[in-house]
């Protein structure tokens, strides 16, 4: 038996570190032999949904199409590491629900002052200013996941150490056991 692919679905604000520790924690796997693949939320919209706008049903159906491909990628044995707002609670069970194979829910947590610290493109500050409609955590919604499999805190957290909270995570969890490929 080969061991299956899992989803680690990490899901914060917009510039709260989920790209970064997506590929801190895919660095980490890889190393050890696991075959990952990183889903960028922005990267997916760009090349799958390039008409999606930013309502409620256009998120939910660039969650959705996240969810599928990682879906198709963990189905074959691949580590998927989601990194995507997923702004709305209902997208982010939905894909739970029917993704089939083992998925951890990351909430990377970050102050919202920290978040416009960060924000070298100003996208808060126009949010703030009303220039930006539909923006998540200003104008938008964000619906913090209740109960997620880890909880990180990347205003306080170095990126190492969130990731060592997400590897141990799948380790307690036994879905790190096997590598792909490895027979028992």
């Amino acid at each position: 038996m080969t061991s299956t692919g899992l989803i680690v679905w990490l899901t914060g604000l917009s510039g709260a570190g989920k790209t970064t520790l997506a590929h801190a924690v895919a660095d980490v796997l890889v190393a050890r032999g696991h075959r990952v693949e990183v889903l960028d939320g922005d990267e997916v919209r760009r090349h799958l949904g390039d008409e999606l706008g930013f309502s409620k049903q256009h998120r939910d159906t660039n969650v959705r199409r996240i969810g599928y491909v990682a879906h198709l990628l963990s189905r074959n044995g691949v580590v998927v590491i989601a990194a995507a707002i997923s702004p709305y609670r209902s997208a982010r069970d939905e894909v739970r629900r029917t993704c089939g194979t083992p998925f951890v829910e990351v909430h990377v947590d970050c102050s919202f002052e920290e978040l416009v610290r960060r924000d070298t493109k100003g996208l808060y500050g126009r949010a703030l200013r009303g220039e930006i409609q539909n923006f998540t955590g200003v104008s938008d919604p964000y619906e913090p996941p209740v109960a997620p499999e880890v909880h990180v805190h990347s205003d306080s957290e170095t990126v190492a150490g969130s990731s060592d909270k997400i590897i141990a995570a799948l380790e307690e969890r036994q879905l790190l056991a096997l590598r792909c490929g490895d027979v028992e």
